[in-house]
């Protein structure tokens, strides 16, 4: 633990951002970080609590109360050892995981939980600064060759465990570089991505071989069948890319899109990427309008106005949660609660309990929503129609499945319910033989958390799988 009266001295305290008006005027990371000195002293609040509830936050396991202590200690180098025995990208988790560990901490008992994420960050950056972070090769080669699909989180942690077992690891991507919605969808200001370049480095060292512009199951692309013929185990690490649609009248004109259409060609700007698309859609003069209100409308609220937007609304048809969750009957859960973004912060105004009945237009372009107030269960309420302008409409409502046609289809995979991938948390195996599948194409939309912990879990079963036995950790 650290100090053993920390909690009881030492107030907490958590990165800042720097002023929103400077910050809009650019896509790069805005978080400040926190001294050497007060991240130890943040560390030195973890308490000797019994029972760590911080684990039953963390999908992958972090050994949070260890490496607090670490840090209080100064062995900053341990910490980071100790920190990637669960996580293959703590720099990711550092800046864009929501932080459940946090929710789950004894102290936030009182609203001040120990700034798990923020001492995360502190201690891979610095691993990272301090050379700690070197590849590491296989002692020892298998023999075995592994495809993993999709360079995503989960297709990450996946590959480079498997490199690291032996296997001669080969991942495909559909795009031009790695990283999947951690470099097309969270926006620059979030995460940069030479945060994602260094990585893949370091996995190219490892021996995993990245094959880009590579679209399995695409027209043209590699054949998924072919995949499964030529290697010895195939990883879909696809990701659940099929959005939310709002099938309403309206929605087929100009200036209404998805979130993922939006987001992704800004990271593209940024990345001096060409858009791959005829159609650049952008919010600079327009009154923008984001239904939803996740993460994903958070990232166009963000995007809208550093591309100068004259106003954003948030639309979401759920009822405004309560600022302040009741702590005894949620903790150490994940509670429901009022949360606001840096990007809310940035200039968007935001409605709940709010249906969108319409799209209207003129000349083909939308030029309004027709809006009505809904009930607690979601049921328009009468008299209570509005409506609001909108030049550019963003759909940022989640996303419901893989998408089926092309590679799922031409291997013939079973689904679950929901339309996933069917495979179970220990196998990780689909249902056509040598296929396995993890993160958001096994689990559905989720977070990069628990993406990493899918591709280290499936890692684990390939691994048994093609040599009958493991040493990967779960």
């Amino acid at each position: 633990m650290g100090k053993a009266t920390g909690f009881l001295e030492i107030d907490r305290q958590d990165r800042k951002y720097k002023p929103a008006a400077d910050r809009i005027r650019h896509y790069n990371e805005f978080v400040i970080p926190l001294s050497e000195e007060a991240t130890r002293d943040q560390a030195a609040r973890c308490m000797n609590c019994g029972i760590p509830y911080c684990h039953n936050g963390c999908p992958v396991n972090n050994q949070i109360p260890d490496w607090n202590d670490l840090v209080y200690r100064d062995d900053w180098e341990e910490a980071c050892r100790n920190l990637h025995s669960t996580n293959n990208f703590p720099e990711f988790t550092g800046r864009v995981c929501p932080a459940p560990c946090e929710a789950s901490c004894t102290l936030n008992l009182i609203d001040s939980p120990v700034t798990i994420k923020t001492i995360e960050c502190a201690i891979v950056d610095r691993g990272w600064e301090k050379g700690w972070l070197k590849p590491e090769i296989a002692k020892a080669r298998t023999g075995k060759r592994v495809a993993v699909v999709g360079s995503g989180p989960a297709g990450l942690a996946a590959a480079q465990q498997l490199a690291r077992a032996g296997h001669e690891t080969h991942v495909y991507e559909k795009h031009a570089k790695a990283g999947g919605l951690l470099r097309y969808g969270i926006p620059d200001f979030k995460m940069e991505k030479g945060i994602i370049d260094r990585r893949v480095k370091q996995m190219e060292a490892e021996g995993v071989t990245f094959v880009y512009n590579a679209h399995v199951g695409g027209e043209g692309g590699v054949s998924a069948r072919a995949l499964v013929e030529e290697f010895d185990a195939v990883v879909l690490a696809g990701g659940a890319e099929k959005p939310r649609d709002l099938p309403i009248p309206g929605r087929e004109l100009a200036g209404v899109h998805y979130a993922m259409d939006f987001l992704p060609q800004q990271n593209r700007r940024v990345g001096k990427e060409p858009l791959a698309t005829n159609e650049p859609i952008l919010a600079g003069g327009k009154h923008v309008v984001v239904i939803g209100g996740g993460d994903t409308g958070s990232d166009c609220i963000g995007t809208s106005v550093r591309q100068g937007a004259l106003s954003v609304t948030q639309l979401e048809i759920m009822p405004q949660p309560p600022v302040k969750e009741n702590k005894l009957a949620t903790w150490p859960d994940w509670p429901l609660k009022l949360r606001t973004s840096s990007s809310h912060e940035e200039g968007a105004e935001r409605d709940f309990a709010v249906m969108t009945k319409a799209f209207v237009g003129e000349a083909g372009a939308v030029k309004k929503l027709v809006c009505t107030r809904v009930d607690d269960r979601m049921q328009p309420i009468a008299g209570s129609e509005f409506e609001l302008r909108a030049d550019l409409v963003l759909l940022a409502m989640g996303f419901v499945s893989p998408i089926h046609e092309g590679m799922l289809q031409d291997l013939g995979v079973a689904y679950d319910a929901r339309g996933n991938v069917a495979a179970d948390t220990l196998r990780y195996a689909a249902s056509r033989d040598k296929v396995f599948a993890c993160g958001d194409m096994r689990r559905g939309q989720s977070l990069v958390v628990w993406a990493i912990r899918e591709g280290r879990q499936a890692a684990h079963a390939v691994d048994r799988f093609l040599m009958g036995r493991t040493d990967l950790p779960r």
